[in-house]
């Protein structure tokens, strides 16, 4: 942070301090000693004012650090400047830099054990350090031998034997060598503005191991070219057998990621990269689409693809390919002289002309890597929405349709994808109650005046392509978009019964109005009171009653209106068709006649379900051929279904707690029955439909009775107001939230009523200036109709006069 603090003044330290510091190592590498002089200690002042006392320099170079005080030089540096003849060295990053010959070399840490086991063979390997691979051909006879020892499951303490053991000596003998082996740290020993750099990764794989070697070809005028070594990477190969064109493939993947990892990282500015692979195969596959082949060989040909161009993939034979010495091993022994490992194949020294050519014949492909052709054609076909009737809720119909169209693997829907979904699917309801007048929308002409539409003065939504209300609200302001333009369905469309559903289940079972006036903020449903007017009728018993000296049963039978939740009571002698039709006839001359009827089987009762279940069977289809004539759609749940009933099955629950209070066992007779189930009727339709609230300034709630005899029950509490002195504060208060109420309840239920254009539904041309016209008059004489002209018009936002 400190170094950033100051990147304006002292951009070079900056770098210095981000780019070569590693724990607690600085290493770094200049064109000359001043260079590296002023830097020193311009960065040690820089420091040292943010309390960071740099120490321990050294440099290959005496002069760079001969100025420092004593306390800031590293020991061994003191020691060489001061006597000359002493072998400086220097712990850098694990390694050791001998500072007069300027080259990099191992340390040997010798581990002393009793027994080979396979704990301490890993305490040996631990304890070489090698950041740039230059001793990898040694270190891979280790790790194929620990390869062999886990393949023999062995446990960590026993001894090993045989000739893993006798391998194992044998490399662990070979270590003295180890502090012999060095790598020059300085790539180049000259500098030079006119210098080009190039990177040469080779690759190469055995059944046994692969890897890759990178190499630095620096080429200067009037000079000749050198090679460096820069890093290499080994990998033994799996344990399951892979074939050799595989393990090819993976040895370039190893190389194309070396390349990747030193263009990246490496300060050297590297013109061009090559790499090189022995395989023909490879070379083939590389210049191949990988998708043409199987996974394994597919993917790493798609990777190799992204960090590597093919044209940079050149060819070099086995016995010039250094990375031959990575799958072979060699003794660390070997490494201590320069060799092909050290600095590359002879040929990177010559000119690029002389460089290894392609073989000119291929062998044939390996056809056992290549996918099996298949046929991969598309249709593009309009899609084709889900029937709605199949599905018990929205939510589920959108779902169905989403992954009908994206696919079931496809991601979960987003909100943006469950609108369009169901703007789709109202889209597809609209056009199959509406397809003439979508198509009349669609071309901007008007629908028919005989059309069920022609009343709301439909719009074409072009963004959503939905058909929605123009009616008569477009200048109201303060209202909701979707009020005053709500989307326009059909009450007979499985959807429209779908979103009624929703809505009902959303808002608890709110009532018919409650319900109505909630769509209606953002669909119209063509005669949308008719759909969701209904009435709920149920048996229940039955009760034993006592005439004269003989003993009668009798049934109940509740009707429950979804409207305003008014309950009403009847009592039944059988339970027959007539007795119905009579109880159905009393209930009509008291409530009215219903729109639709709703009743259950009776298979849900616990008393009498069979005597019931089979009535209800018998009287099923004399019941619909009598009420048809009356205009009532009546309707029966499906069996073992009183979740349908749900409203009227709360109620039956209500009737027979009240009934056993009231009657407990007694057998009694008829009428006293009779009177108990008017009574519990009453208690029932006594309920608030609301909340009752515990002020009794507040007005009081609404109940079924309200609104069936339009007066209140003597036993709710009623408003009072307070004294005299503040009787006029607190009725004005009270009439504006009345007001308040009145209003949001116009807004709601009474002003979506008035989109309904009762007249002037067919279009005319409009009137102009100077036309003539009649004037009605109507305080001139019958018979006479004075003629004027139009002299002024005075045209709607719509351009309609």
């Amino acid at each position: 942070r400190h170094a950033r603090e100051h990147k304006d003044t002292h951009k070079d330290i900056c770098d210095s301090v981000h780019t070569a510091f590693y724990v607690d190592n600085c290493l770094q590498s200049l064109f000359n000693p001043e260079e590296a002089k002023q830097l020193i200690d311009r960065m040690r002042d820089l420091l040292i004012q943010g309390g960071f006392d740099i120490r321990q320099w050294a440099s290959n170079v005496p002069e760079v650090v001969a100025h420092l005080p004593a306390s800031a030089r590293s020991e061994s540096c003191e020691l060489w400047l001061n006597f000359k003849g002493l072998d400086s060295q220097e712990s850098t990053l694990g390694l050791s830099w001998h500072c007069p010959t300027d080259v990099l070399g191992y340390k040997h840490r010798p581990i002393t054990y009793s027994t080979v086991t396979l704990r301490n063979v890993y305490k040996v390997l631990a304890t070489q350090y090698d950041p740039l691979g230059y001793i990898c051909p040694y270190t891979i006879r280790a790790k194929l031998i620990v390869q062999a020892l886990w393949s023999t499951e062995r446990g960590w303490d026993e001894p090993i034997e045989g000739n893993l053991l006798q391998s194992w000596l044998e490399w662990e003998g070979e270590l003295s060598h180890l502090q012999h082996v060095t790598i020059p740290r300085c790539y180049a020993p000259h500098n030079s503005s006119n210098v080009t750099y190039e990177a040469h990764v080779f690759c190469d794989a055995s059944e046994k191991a692969y890897g890759a070697v990178a190499y630095l070809r620096v080429i200067e005028q009037q000079r000749p070219i050198i090679t460096s070594f820069l890093m290499a990477r080994s990998r033994v190969a799996p344990r399951k057998q892979v074939s050799m064109p595989r393990l090819e493939l993976c040895a370039a993947l190893t190389g194309a990621q070396l390349a990747r990892l030193l263009q990246t990282k490496l300060t050297v500015p590297i013109q061009s990269i090559y790499l090189w692979t022995d395989s023909t195969t490879v070379l083939q596959w590389i210049q191949s689409s990988s998708c043409c082949y199987k996974v394994f060989v597919g993917t790493r040909i798609c990777e190799i693809q992204e960090l590597t161009s093919p044209e940079q993939w050149r060819y070099v034979t086995s016995e010039l390919n250094p990375a031959d010495d990575i799958t072979r091993g060699k003794h660390l022994a070997d490494l201590t002289a320069p060799n092909r490992w050290s600095h590359g194949p002879p040929f990177l020294l010559q000119a690029a002309d002389t460089w290894p050519k392609l073989p000119t014949e291929f062998p044939a492909c390996n056809e056992a890597e290549l996918r099996r052709t298949a046929f991969c054609g598309h249709a593009s076909v309009s899609p084709t929405l889900l029937d709605p009737r199949q599905y018990a809720s929205l939510d589920k119909l959108i779902a169905a349709t989403y992954r009908t169209l994206h696919g079931a693997a496809d991601t979960p829907i987003t909100a943006a994808e469950r609108l369009e979904t169901k703007t789709m699917l109202l889209r597809s309801a609209q056009t199959d109650s509406f397809a003439e007048e979508t198509k009349a929308l669609q071309t901007s002409h008007p629908v028919r005046s005989d059309s069920r539409l022609s009343m709301l003065s439909p719009e074409y939504d072009s963004l959503t392509g939905l058909i929605r209300v123009g009616g008569r609200l477009r200048q109201a302001a303060g209202l909701d978009p979707d009020s005053i333009h709500p989307i326009v369905l059909a009450a007979e469309h499985p959807l429209t019964k779908l979103i009624i559903k929703t809505y009902d289940d959303q808002l608890l079972h709110p009532g018919a109005e409650r319900l109505f006036a909630e769509i209606r903020r953002t669909y119209w449903i063509l005669r949308g009171r008719q759909a969701l007017r209904n009435t709920n009728t149920n048996c229940f018993g039955p009760y034993t009653i006592k005439i004269g000296r003989r003993r009668e049963k009798r049934w109940g039978i509740i009707y429950k209106c979804l409207t305003t939740r008014c309950v009403h009571l009847d009592l039944l002698p059988s339970l027959d068709t007539d007795s119905f039709l009579m109880s159905l006839r009393r209930f009509i001359a008291r409530r009215g006649k219903p729109y639709e009827m709703w009743s259950d089987r009776g298979t849900n009762f616990r008393g009498g379900h069979r005597e019931l279940q089979a009535a209800f069977e018998n009287m099923e289809p004399h019941l619909k051929e009598q009420l048809a004539t009356q205009a009532i759609n009546f309707c029966f749940n499906p069996p073992h279904s009183p979740h349908f009933g749900g409203a009227r099955e709360r109620e039956i629950r209500a009737v027979k707690s009240a009934l056993q209070v009231v009657q407990k066992d007694q057998v009694v007779a008829e009428e006293v029955l009779l009177t108990a189930l008017i009574e519990v009727e009453g208690i029932l339709n006594s309920k608030p439909l609301g909340y009752a609230s515990a002020d009794i300034a507040d007005p009081d709630p609404i109940t079924p009775n309200l609104l069936l005899m339009g007066r209140r029950d003597s036993a709710l509490p009623q408003a009072v107001y307070g004294p005299s002195g503040t009787l006029s504060t607190r009725r004005w208060i009270h009439s504006q939230v009345i007001s308040d109420h009145f209003w949001k309840r116009f807004i709601q239920n009474y002003l979506p009523g008035l989109q309904l254009r009762q007249k002037w539904r067919k279009s005319t041309d409009n009137m102009t200036v100077g036309q003539a016209v009649m004037i009605v008059d109507s305080n001139l004489p019958r018979g006479l109709w004075p003629v004027g002209t139009i002299s002024q018009v005075f045209p709607g936002t719509d351009g309609v006069v």
